[in-house]
């Protein structure tokens, strides 16, 4: 009937020529981050400013509300795959038709400069220079959130766009429930791990070799090298341009190969979300990712559950030392102890898993302060050295290890950060759950055998794009929502016992 339904024959046909403007931008983008040089900036955003203002005015036009209710109203059959898209065209139709063109194109400017001056901020370590931008970026999502509206406060508007359904509230609940429980976790893996030096694995890691090692180890996990590619940037991020091309960038330290290396297996994770999202319905909902938290569940699903066990060096040790060949003077279990070190440092990216949610409630609670109003750009840096040094016991030395070492406010990213951790509970829920439902999964990691987990994710995860919401998904994966326990008893069983 929908081969005939002329309404969403149009719709189908609007979102896909949407889709490909936007794999455009992204791919702008990513070479901006990559390969773009440095003056090149100013018209870089004036081309991602057009191609986003074109996409919202496509998108917000008359005839696609129209569409939308005669679909509504039509012969589409219920729970159907057509049913989902429209019910996801019309959710996004009325978030986007509050926003004014110009504002769309406004946000992508103000981003493509500012993510230009946050870099060369952080490599001066000079938050000054990113100041000025980051100003504007807070007013433009204050502008935005009002423009949506909300019930509580303004930043569940802008979590709204990153995570379906989530309030500022429940955050807050949650936050509150981990953090002690991390606490108490923390004092005994920080004593179990005393005995291992922070520069225990340094050597000379050659970039070649770790990018051999990096680029196998992706390939062993199901990433597809013909269908996307590994790339350097100063910070790493993962980006799908199409159905059949997706880009990972990751850094190195030749000193240490763990960061380029668990940075990959992070971004790969992404990557096989990406990689295995229905490529027939790219440019639709059942065709895109759901949420960031569920994205990032399978992200840190591969680097830490996988990459991070005692299996992933028994098996990969071998390899890993025709690669990098300092790694010999290493057992399996003297490297799985080292990169499970517990200790409070000031990298989130380079973080353990114990300390890692600390990091993010960090964060979580100096964006709640900048959009609430209670604090000003100006009074990050104070704000988050005074802030730090009470959760980690650390003095931060300067800007680039501290407020300046992420990204995301400079891509307008308010609101992200929180979808790190529940990425991290939902992660340890499905392995919970995974390990119930695969008998043999133990022995297929020890032996390096990651299909038949890759095709359990691809089933319950990746394959059903935005048919159901975030917490929704995880029931049917699991059998409850995102819950906080399996990863509180994951963290104890690891670190403590």
């Amino acid at each position: 009937m929908t081969e005939k339904f002329e309404p969403y024959q149009r719709l189908l046909a609007r979102s896909k020529e949407i889709a490909i403007l936007e794999s455009t931008s992204s791919l702008l983008s990513w070479d901006q981050e990559t390969y773009m040089p440095p003056q090149a900036i100013d018209f870089r955003a004036e081309q991602l400013a057009h191609l986003g203002g074109l996409s919202h005015r496509l998108f917000t036009a008359a005839e696609v509300g129209d569409w939308i209710k005669r679909c509504e109203d039509g012969p589409l059959p219920e729970g159907s795959k057509e049913a989902v898209n429209v019910r996801e065209w019309r959710r996004l139709y009325n978030r986007q038709t509050r926003l004014q063109s110009a504002l769309v194109e406004e946000f992508q400017r103000v981003t493509a400069l500012a993510r230009e001056a946050w870099a060369e901020a952080r490599r001066r370590s000079d938050f000054s220079k990113f100041q000025p931008h980051l100003e504007k970026v807070l007013e433009l999502n204050l502008r935005m959130a009002e423009s949506w509206g909300y019930e509580e406060c303004a930043y569940d508007a802008l979590l709204e766009g990153n995570e379906r359904g989530a309030r500022t509230s429940q955050l807050r609940m949650l936050f509150a429930e981990l953090r002690p429980a991390v606490v108490q976790v923390l004092g005994a893996a920080v004593e179990r791990s005393g005995s291992i030096p922070e520069d225990f694995l340094d050597g000379d890691y050659p970039v070649a070799g770790q990018q051999a090692l990096n680029r196998e180890v992706a390939a062993a996990i199901g990433f597809d090298f013909k269908a996307g590619r590994i790339d350097t940037t100063t910070h790493p991020f993962c980006t799908g341009l199409g159905p059949r091309d997706c880009r990972l960038t990751t850094r190195y330290n030749e000193r240490n190969f763990a960061q380029s290396l668990y940075g990959v297996l992070h971004e790969a994770g992404h990557g096989l979300y990406d990689q295995g999202l229905p490529g027939d319905d790219y440019g639709t909902p059942c065709g895109t990712y759901v949420s960031l938290g569920i994205h990032e569940s399978q992200s840190r699903f591969w680097e830490n559950q996988v990459g991070r066990s005692p299996a992933f060096w028994e098996f990969w040790h071998s390899r890993a030392c025709q690669h990098l060949p300092e790694l010999k003077r290493f057992t399996p279990n003297q490297i799985y102890r080292a990169v499970n070190r517990v200790a409070p440092s000031f990298i989130r990216v380079e973080a353990d898993q114990v300390t890692y949610d600390l990091h993010i409630i960090l964060r979580f609670e100096i964006e709640l302060k900048l959009v609430n109003g209670e604090v000003k750009p100006a009074d990050v840096p104070a704000l988050w050295n005074e802030e730090f040094q009470k959760m980690f016991g650390l003095k931060v030395p300067n800007d680039a290890q501290g407020c300046l070492q992420d990204i995301h406010w400079s891509m307008g990213g308010l609101g992200y950060f929180p979808t790190y951790t529940l990425g991290n509970l939902n992660a340890s829920q499905l392995r919970d759950r995974a390990a119930q439902e695969l008998p043999g999964l133990e022995t297929d990691l020890a032996q390096g055998h990651y299909a038949p987990l890759l095709a359990w994710l691809r089933d319950r995860i990746h394959s059903q794009g935005q048919r159901y919401l975030p917490n929704d998904l995880m029931a049917r994966a699991t059998g409850e929502p995102t819950q906080a326990k399996y990863h509180l008893e994951y963290l104890r069983k690891k670190f403590t016992s």
